[in-house]
């Protein structure tokens, strides 16, 4: 390290041999160590991710910053904590979103559906007037729904009172009180009557025996944000069975369901669910549309 305190790349190549050597496990927001690092230091810098160019490296670091950050690093190898949980701060659908141990760290590859507007699958030429997003946490897809479909209304739903609050708070900071609403419902229990052109939902989805064996990261998240019964299925199995009845005519519903994906299958051989890929990673992500619900899931919930 320099005189007078190390630079931008000196302390980043340290806090990444640091992570490295600690064995922590990447996987909320980040993929390997260098990125975990840079997430730690501008969020010390105060400096967005799309404003942080390659002439940032050559510049110096203060005596109180590089504190602050060994500080982060500490308790990010000591106590397992995601770097989202550390920096309170988030990223999605490149939007900045406030994060707490009350909701889950946004990951979702959906993200790159609502950039896209769920094309081909909702048609530009169609009006999106309703939005669900069911199981909403930190409320990031509701409201990056909200920015891809302007003229929508959104409901952010949720059985988590201390997920909505963080909800609530990403509402106001994003200014979309108007057209965002947090709502709280187990499922559809408090959404009689409402219907949406697009339902999308991230639900907790991670059976008992895998979760046993995730990495300690995990486990600093919300346990009723991730771990469903019945093979992970048992809240899909909810959403199934009532979003017919609450899609308007041709809406859509997609579903992620990670690892469970094989326990879905499964249990619905002759579903077609159409299984999305992703250019940037991600899997287990389901769409089935109105027509094929009303087919397969008719029955009143």
């Amino acid at each position: 390290m320099s005189a007078g305190g190390p630079t931008i790349a000196e302390q980043l190549q340290w806090m990444t041999d640091e992570l490295d050597a600690a064995g922590v496990f990447f996987g909320h927001g980040t993929d390997n160590a260098w990125d975990e690092a840079v997430a730690l230091l501008l969020s010390v810098l105060a400096i967005e991710p799309a404003n942080a160019g390659q002439e940032l490296l050559a510049e110096t670091l203060d005596s109180q910053q590089c504190e602050q950050l060994n500080d982060l690093l500490k308790r990010r190898i000591e106590e397992r904590l995601p770097a989202a949980y550390l920096t309170g701060e988030a990223w999605f659908c490149g939007l900045s979103f406030k994060v707490n141990e009350h909701v889950l760290v946004p990951r979702s590859p959906i993200a790159e559906l609502i950039e896209s507007g769920f094309a081909p699958w909702l048609s530009s030429e169609r009006a999106i007037n309703r939005v669900l997003d069911m199981g909403t946490g930190s409320g990031c897809i509701a409201i990056a729904c909200a920015y891809a479909f302007p003229a929508a209304q959104v409901d952010a739903v949720d059985v988590s009172f201390e997920a909505l609050a963080v909800t609530r708070d990403n509402i106001a900071a994003h200014e979309l009180a108007g057209r965002v609403d947090a709502l709280v419902s187990d499922i559809w229990s408090n959404l009689q009557g409402r219907h949406y052109d697009l339902i999308v939902s991230n639900p907790p989805y991670v059976s008992a025996a895998e979760m046993a064996v995730l990495p300690a990261e995990y486990y600093r998240e919300p346990i009723l944000g991730l771990q469903a019964a019945d093979d992970g299925l048992a809240l899909v199995h909810r959403i199934l069975a009532g979003a017919a009845e609450h899609l308007a005519e041709d809406g859509i519903l997609v579903v992620e369901v990670g690892n469970s994906e094989a326990a879905l299958v499964a249990a619905y051989p002759e579903v077609p669910f159409t299984w999305l890929s992703f250019e940037h990673g991600g899997s287990g992500v389901f769409l089935l549309d109105e027509q094929a619900l009303k087919r397969w899931f008719p029955a009143p919930y």
